[in-house]
């Protein structure tokens, strides 16, 4: 697994990666909308619960999260109000160095 300091794990926490479909895409208000909701849905949760990053392509958000457990992503995804089109635990992450690191 890659270690990478901007993003930490906290405890035992799993990273889940999210995609959704919005229909029109998001920008300017509807930016501001999507992530007040989110930050609105995480602080509701009262458990360890970490955003990392979305990215906006197109019609698709795609999200990184870390929780303990998928069904504590599908809470905040339920509070949050947006449609979700999958949910996935990440097994493994790579990054440039893991192929220079097995040289």
């Amino acid at each position: 697994m890659c270690a990478d300091a901007r993003w930490p794990t906290v405890n035992a926490m799993k990273r889940f990666l999210i995609e959704r479909s919005v229909p029109g895409g998001l920008t300017g208000a509807g930016l501001a909308e999507f992530t007040r909701r989110s930050e609105n849905a995480i602080a509701s949760l009262g458990v360890p619960y970490r955003w990392i990053r979305s990215y906006v392509a197109g019609e698709r958000v795609l999200c990184v999260h870390e929780a303990e457990d998928e069904s504590v992503v599908r809470e905040q995804l339920r509070r949050c109000g947006i449609a979700v089109t999958s949910v996935t635990v990440v097994d493994e992450e790579l990054d440039p160095q893991v192929g220079r690191n097995e040289r």
